[in-house]
């Protein structure tokens, strides 16, 4: 299939790149998708104003993101490098309480629905913790959710 798909997100679009598709990839920003234990999990390419949560949902990366990026929960927690956490505006409150509830929470934790992608953040890292906290599950408090790979 020679087609770019795009899928609008309302911060920007994502856009998936085909083999033999002549789009310019040099204005796209890399993004390496690590496992709990530090493993690759897949890189991929994003447009500037693309969110984290998105991204990981168009390339099939396992980031739940249970509220669908309404910062209701905090199930797109991701792990990024004290380098690159440096980089983005500090979280507001409405992350940060969500944050307080969420497994593994380390110093540069952020929400991936909150992780807006800019130039800057070309080449960076998000690693996924090895456990997810949903607070509730069809209406029933929900027990932690654990990646055994």
């Amino acid at each position: 299939m020679d087609t770019l798909t795009d899928l609008s997100q309302g911060r920007g679009t994502l856009a998936t790149l085909r083999p033999g598709n002549d789009t310019d990839s040099s204005n796209r920003i890399k993004v390496h998708f690590k496992d709990s234990k530090g493993n690759l999990i897949k890189t991929v390419e994003a447009n500037e104003g693309d969110d984290l949560l998105s991204i990981a949902h168009e390339y099939d990366i396992d980031l739940e993101g249970a509220c669908e990026g309404s910062v209701a929960c905090s199930t797109c927690h991701v792990i990024l490098t004290p380098d690159y956490y440096d980089r983005l505006p500090e979280p507001d409150d409405e992350e940060n309480d969500m944050l307080d509830m969420a497994f593994g929470l380390t110093d540069t934790s952020r929400l991936g629905c909150q992780v807006i992608l800019k130039r800057e953040l070309d080449g960076m890292s998000a690693t996924l913790p090895s456990a997810t906290r949903n607070m509730f599950v069809d209406g029933t408090p929900a027990p932690f959710s654990f990646d055994c790979s």
